[in-house]
């Protein structure tokens, strides 16, 4: 991807912002046929044909959104496209291009960049989607990614989080509360290391979370599946903040209650078995934990049968009106209301 074939650290001091961007460029290749111009002049140049045109932004700061003490470079790059892009198919839409731009120290020399960038470029290639510019900078505070996404949908098929009916049933993709459960693990294992550097990590066997928080995939797929079925959702936003938060959100936004059903919320084995490990309720993984990147999306009860026996959707509750609230039946059958406050054993300990 990057024809480097250097051993000894780079200086990015030497190179030069202007050198860098050269550098990056030539790694980059252009594929969509919406692009006219990528990166090498001072904008890039789409063209959609007459789709609507969808736009997101999301900053990732060190130290805030990740640690660079547990998480890998090129693991990073490809999770900063991932999230953006996701913001994007919560949309409906097909995301087609992005802007990847990152602030960083002198301590990083030119292979920490071109790690990062690998991960970016490998996220591009599996998803269909150019690189067509952004920015570098010096930062004193540590590294700062900043990626926008560019996508377009038809008008018409174009989702918003105010959309949901009184009815409508209330679905999610894939499983949740397993990004948090991988992010505890690491965590541990970057405690118990600070404390005895010679403790060789320990994460055998759960592979599964530790990707899931390190390696998230946005849903293409799920988009995809909505045109092949001809399912058109109602609402629909992606798990960012934990499916309690995201929930709400729909709720608030659509003028509408909701009923959850606990016992509906879709939870692999691993994320179950390593919350009791760590003594938290699987279930406070899923509602609080977030970065799942999984989708939240209600449909109408007619489209019941075209999801029903799907392996990777799960139908969790229904929509209500407004004044019936927001609110979560328990597996022993109490109702409890939906909050996103946070729980204790989310706070960070020491």
């Amino acid at each position: 991807m990057f024809d480097f074939d250097n051993t000894e650290r780079t200086s990015l001091e030497d190179m030069g912002e202007f050198g860098l961007i050269d550098y990056i460029s030539k790694a980059v290749e252009l594929t969509e046929k919406s692009t006219i111009k990528g990166i090498g002049d001072d904008a890039a140049v789409l063209d959609f044909e007459g789709k609507k045109t969808l736009i997101s932004t999301d900053l990732l700061l060190e130290g805030i959104h990740f640690d660079l003490r547990y998480v890998p470079l090129k693991h990073l790059g490809y999770k900063a496209v991932q999230v953006n892009l996701s913001d994007i198919y919560a949309m409906n839409g097909i995301a087609s291009h992005i802007t990847f731009s990152i602030g960083l120290s002198s301590k990083f020399p030119l292979e920490a960049v071109e790690e990062i960038y690998q991960g970016a470029l490998i996220a591009c290639k599996k998803y269909n989607v150019d690189l067509v510019g952004g920015d570098t900078s010096a930062s004193a505070q540590g590294l700062v990614i900043s990626v926008t996404s560019v996508g377009y949908a038809d008008a018409d098929k174009i989702v918003y989080r105010n959309g949901a009916k009184e009815g409508d049933l209330l679905c999610v993709s894939g499983d949740l509360g397993a990004a948090y459960m991988g992010l505890q693990l690491l965590e541990r294992e970057k405690d118990i290391y600070l404390e005895n550097p010679n403790v060789q990590p320990d994460l055998e066997g759960k592979d599964y979370i530790v990707e899931r928080q390190l390696k998230p995939e946005a849903r293409k797929d799920i988009v995809e599946l909505f045109a092949k079925l001809d399912i058109l959702p109602t609402s629909m936003m992606d798990i960012s903040d934990g499916l309690a938060s995201e929930i709400l959100h729909i709720c608030r936004q659509s003028d509408k209650g909701c009923r959850l059903y606990e016992e509906k919320i879709p939870l692999d084995q691993m994320t179950y078995d390593t919350g009791r490990e760590f003594g938290i309720d699987p279930t406070v993984a899923a509602l609080n934990g977030g970065e799942d990147y999984e989708l939240l999306f209600t449909i109408a009860q007619a489209d019941h049968d075209k999801i029903k026996n799907l392996p990777d959707i799960s139908i969790i509750g229904y929509m209500t009106a407004a004044s019936e609230g927001c609110e979560m039946i328990s597996k022993s059958g109490n109702l409890y209301p939906i909050t996103a406050q946070g729980w204790n054993a989310f706070k960070k300990k020491g």
